[in-house]
């Protein structure tokens, strides 16, 4: 019991620990390359005996400094209860959520099999929605205890942008579920690490040869739904073109416009957090997460004949690896769309969510449900 309680609690640290470090220097990647994007050169003034580290030294050690001394002001007239809270609030639903994101498959370690995920539930994408969902409280409480027109400006639209992808974001996911007949995400991992030929119902047979040596990823399978949840994870975390909630040309900083010092910093990590939060998702649920393509639990079994067999260790290794290259690739191109395309307007905004991706999502169901019961 001891040991159990041991192997889960190193898994929590470890996932905590690669989700806040990723997001750190995910800060550090946007100022980059958002200078790279604008043709400028980007944080690289300060410095350790000469050191910049092309801007790390700035951006992981100088930027948390400067927040963590700066004065933790808050509103005369604000809550001062509920102005702490929020920030808190806007971090945790990010760092909780990853709970349920398998990082490997399994690693055998003695007699004893670790399951490579900190909490496998039978339900883990409905605990990804049910954490996820809470992150519009930290938005409206932060907005609401500030006692400012422009904070509560800011918390209404995210409120609003939230939920309304969020509805989007669900419907999207069920295609997947139907696909793969489980809410565990660690099922759904391991289910991707089959061919598509092995799901191809018969009257397709004569596609094998073209498309049957793929995997069973979920971007193959449900390439729509692929691209509605991508859209909708990308305005769930409120950055361009969906940062209507801060909009800095019009509400000055939005939600958190009263927030400062380390307050704002958890604000700030909570962002660069979701955005993680969100690659992951994409990854385990269209990517094949910590699958390799054709790698089992022995080593390499080809579409085409043959086998190569690999240590446990190795094995293991390059499934988190996977996992991680992959997590780092989608982290990318969040913030390669924050740099590259320009901010919706409100309405626009609400009519992409409602008019849009909510009845291609209904859609996207439908045609699922007829392809798997004409597979039958």
């Amino acid at each position: 019991m001891i040991v159990d309680l041991a192997i889960i609690t190193l898994k929590a640290v470890l996932v905590v620990a690669m989700v806040l470090n990723l997001a750190g220097v995910l800060g550090w990647i946007e100022r980059k390359g958002s200078a790279l994007i604008q043709d400028r050169i980007g944080a690289n003034r300060a410095s350790i005996f000469g050191f910049a580290g092309l801007g790390l030294v700035n951006t992981l050690i100088a930027d948390p400094l400067k927040f963590l001394t700066k004065e933790d002001f808050i509103p005369p007239k604000g809550d001062r209860f509920l102005h702490t809270l929020a920030p808190c609030m806007a971090l945790f639903p990010a760092l909780v959520t990853f709970a349920v994101i398998p990082f490997g498959d399994v690693l055998n370690f003695g007699e004893r099999v670790i399951n490579l995920q900190v909490a496998s539930l039978n339900i883990g994408i409905l605990y990804v929605f049910a954490m996820g969902s809470l992150g519009v409280y930290g938005i409206v409480i932060g907005a609401w205890a500030s006692n400012n027109k422009f904070s509560m400006l800011g918390g209404v639209r995210g409120s609003a942008q939230m939920i309304s992808y969020e509805v989007a974001m669900g419907l999207s996911v069920i295609g997947i579920l139907m696909v793969y007949g489980t809410l565990e995400l660690q099922d759904i991992a391991r289910d991707q690490g089959t061919l598509i030929r092995d799901l191809m119902p018969s009257w397709l047979s004569f596609l094998t040869p073209i498309v049957g040596w793929l995997p069973a990823w979920g971007i193959f399978l449900q390439p729509v739904a692929f691209i509605l949840f991508f859209t909708a994870a990308v305005a769930e975390t409120k950055r361009i073109p969906f940062d209507l909630p801060e909009g800095e040309s019009e509400l000055v900083a939005g939600y958190h416009v009263e927030y400062s010092g380390g307050k704002f910093l958890m604000f700030f990590a909570g962002e660069f957090a979701e955005i993680v939060t969100a690659a992951g998702l994409v990854t385990t649920l269209f990517f094949g997460g910590w699958q390799v393509p054709y790698l089992m639990r022995d080593g390499f079994h080809f579409p085409w004949g043959g086998t190569l067999l690999l240590p446990h260790l190795l094995i293991v290794l390059m499934q988190v690896t996977a996992f991680t290259v992959k997590v780092v690739f989608f982290c990318w191109v969040q913030i390669l769309l924050r740099w590259s395309v320009p901010r919706f307007r409100y309405d626009q905004v609400m009519r992409l969510g409602w008019k849009m991706l909510l009845p291609l999502a209904l859609l996207n169901v439908a045609v699922t449900a007829i392809w798997i019961i004409a597979a039958q």
